[in-house]
């Protein structure tokens, strides 16, 4: 019983590690990965520990399966987070970096906002939170492209 239990819990992890997606935070590491692998950027202004849409993104769009197999081919995934718990605080050189982002692509400063770049860091086009289907959701972020 303990051997099956162990065993499930291995598989468990393995699983989920393997599912995981590569968000990155370095904007220009993203670019030069864009570039590379000639995949457009996107950028996700998130409140992770205060915003209840982008929470709800986050489970509804970004973890799922189906989202995470997709952008692994097609995207480069950047997450600029603006959390509010001291906790969760930033670096200094991070918040920076994300508050650069924010005079650049979310002028409004709106939560969540997800926008789409080229390799060369050009929108596309964005979006935010839709109540819709991980599909429906890739659909309209590939229509940027």
């Amino acid at each position: 019983m303990l051997k099956k239990l162990i065993l499930s819990t291995f598989l468990l992890c393995t699983i989920t590690i393997t599912n995981a997606q590569n968000w990155l935070t370095n904007f220009e590491e993203a670019k030069t990965i864009s570039n590379k692998e000639n995949k457009p950027i996107i950028l996700v202004f998130q409140g992770s520990d205060w915003c209840a849409p982008c929470i709800k993104l986050d489970k509804e769009i970004w973890s799922t399966p189906e989202f995470i197999k997709y952008s692994k081919e097609h995207f480069i995934l950047v997450k600029a987070d603006f959390p509010r718990k001291s906790k969760n605080k930033l670096t200094e050189s991070q918040q920076k970096q994300n508050n650069q982002l924010m005079e650049k692509y979310n002028t409004q400063g709106y939560f969540p906002f997800v926008a789409v770049l080229d390799k060369n860091g050009k929108m596309l086009g964005n979006t935010g939170y839709k109540k819709t289907s991980p599909t429906e959701y890739i659909k309209l972020l590939t229509s940027f492209k």
